[in-house]
């Protein structure tokens, strides 16, 4: 209806604007919910443009091989213009959001974060994927996979946004970028600790095989000792994730699940920790200064995450902000 209405307006401005159902161009995807695309036939935007017209079309939705509307889940407006703009073999892919760019921590939280004016896409979906906001995964994978660079801008201000792009194209911002360029958190993270498992081979893939099997995603695994292991999950599947593990419980041998809730993930990121091994350990560092007590501790190559209780989440932020030297100089 939106995307009807404005078609109307532009028309009514003397524009030659129309408006575009997933089906109508198509934009093929698999299944009903959280479907994925499959390829989007440009034959019809070509002659758009052709026209020089204004196509608009919705997002979150095309159409399944049996007819059906198919929906794309979570992120999936972004993620059909990331494609849109793959498939037209476009330069550059505009998202306009509620917010003017990618900035190196939650502003709400650290008044001094600085707008950043450009990121990789290996940060930017290690950011996503540990608590920051502006733009989904599956986008920015989708931009990385074609090479499309991806532009963060507001929807209300007319304002610099955020450039995300490939590794090699930062070379002219190289001087002037830090080896950390942000730190997220997220508090949607739940722990559970099974205790009283047995101390045989295979009690680690007898409890992640389950939950995989349910769909359930796991992360931060550390192991107690041998009879006890410690993991997170997303706090929406804690219930679900208990009710799988009692279940296989007898297959899985553990003796008592203990859940806690009142935790956070907190997370720096940045591509300067491929090379420096000494970033990791500041972080430790700065943390204990603040006697905040890492509970977990999880690495990829460009990221380090620590889980914490959820009182130090805003000072745990704030702390590695300054520590790395992310704080505007002129921020008041």
């Amino acid at each position: 209806m939106t995307s009807g209405l404005l078609a109307i307006t532009l028309q009514g401005m003397g524009l030659n604007a129309r408006s575009y159902m997933g089906w109508q161009l198509p934009i093929r995807a698999s299944g009903h919910a959280a479907g994925l695309i499959e390829g989007i036939d440009v034959d019809v935007l070509e002659r758009v443009f052709d026209e020089k017209g204004i196509a608009i079309i919705p997002g979150f939705q095309g159409v399944a091989a049996d007819g059906g509307i198919a929906t794309l889940g979570r992120g999936g407006s972004d993620t059909s213009a990331v494609a849109l703009a793959a498939a037209m073999k476009a330069g550059r892919c505009d998202i306009y959001t509620d917010v003017d760019g990618v900035y190196t921590t939650d502003p709400r939280i650290v008044p001094r974060a600085r707008k950043l004016p450009i990121v990789t896409y290996e940060e930017m979906l290690e950011l996503a994927s540990v608590g920051a906001k502006v733009l989904q995964t599956r986008s920015v994978g989708l931009a990385m996979r074609y090479k499309l660079p991806l532009q963060v801008l507001s929807s209300f201000e007319d304002r610099p946004g955020t450039l995300i792009v490939g590794e090699h194209e930062l070379k002219e911002y190289q001087m002037e970028r830090q080896l950390i360029t942000g730190i997220a958190h997220d508090r949607n993270e739940a722990r559970i600790t099974l205790t009283g498992l047995p101390d045989t081979p295979g009690a680690a893939a007898a409890i992640f095989g389950a939950l995989a099997a349910g769909g359930i995603n796991y992360d931060m695994i550390a192991q107690g000792g041998p009879a006890e292991i410690t993991f997170t999950i997303p706090s929406a599947s804690l219930a679900q994730a208990a009710d799988i593990l009692d279940k296989a419980k007898a297959r899985i041998g553990y003796a008592d699940l203990a859940a806690d809730t009142q935790i956070c993930k907190v997370s720096i990121v940045g591509v300067g920790i491929r090379s420096d091994p000494t970033l990791a350990a500041k972080m430790f560092a700065a943390l204990a200064e603040r006697k905040i007590e890492i509970l977990a501790i999880a690495t990829s190559e460009i990221k380090v995450s620590v889980l914490i209780h959820e009182d130090y989440t805003e000072l745990a932020v704030r702390v590695l902000h300054t520590a790395f030297g992310l704080d505007a100089e002129d921020a008041a």
